[in-house]
């Protein structure tokens, strides 16, 4: 069972991409376990001076990036960048040792917010985060007038969603694999 944690930027009810996320959620395969967190609005703001004696909500955040075998983030793009969530979520994780190295897909919900999607992959980037480019796509929901089932029982979004969880998949099953040798041991 590979278990993927997904993180929204978006706060809002009717937010887009989190809307994609629970989407995902229900296509993924039953080898793929994706827990969707909610508590990003809960986070306090990023305070170095309480990285002594963290508050309850980073540590239950941090718990649930450790268990994760992969990450997957849909954020959308204000005033060409990311939003204030998802980097005060991604400034908890720095210099958190079991996110680096953590896969990470890419989810980008319309063609035209390329900034944010380019600063989000670059600050993922710094922090050591791997980011599978084929679990990296753009599935165009903005103005598509679809809501979570519509996203489901389409099929070019159910097929792409399902080729990036199987690309998160592929990733993290191979770094489970023991390395072999190449040549025999005497």
């Amino acid at each position: 069972m590979v278990n993927l944690l997904a993180l929204s930027g978006s706060l809002r009810a009717a937010s887009i991409n989190s809307m994609l996320l629970r989407a995902v959620a229900r296509l993924a395969p039953c080898d793929i376990s994706v827990s969707i967190f909610t508590g990003l609005g809960e986070l306090p703001l990023f305070n170095p001076d309480l990285q002594e004696h963290l508050p309850a909500s980073i540590l239950t955040y941090h718990r649930a990036v450790a268990r994760a075998d992969a990450l997957l983030i849909a954020s959308p793009e204000y005033a060409h960048g990311v939003t204030g969530p998802i980097k005060n979520a991604l400034d908890w994780l720095v210099g958190l040792e079991p996110f680096a190295g953590k896969f990470v897909g890419v989810l980008n919900t319309s063609p035209r917010a390329h900034h944010a999607d380019d600063a989000l992959r670059e600050t993922l980037r710094t922090m050591a985060a791997v980011i599978v480019e084929p679990a990296s796509i753009c599935v165009p929901l903005l103005g598509a007038g679809l809501d979570e089932s519509g996203i489901v029982a389409t099929p070019a979004l159910a097929d792409a969603v399902r080729a990036c969880l199987r690309a998160l998949e592929h990733a993290v099953t191979s770094r489970r694999e023991p390395l072999t040798p190449k040549f025999p041991i005497q």
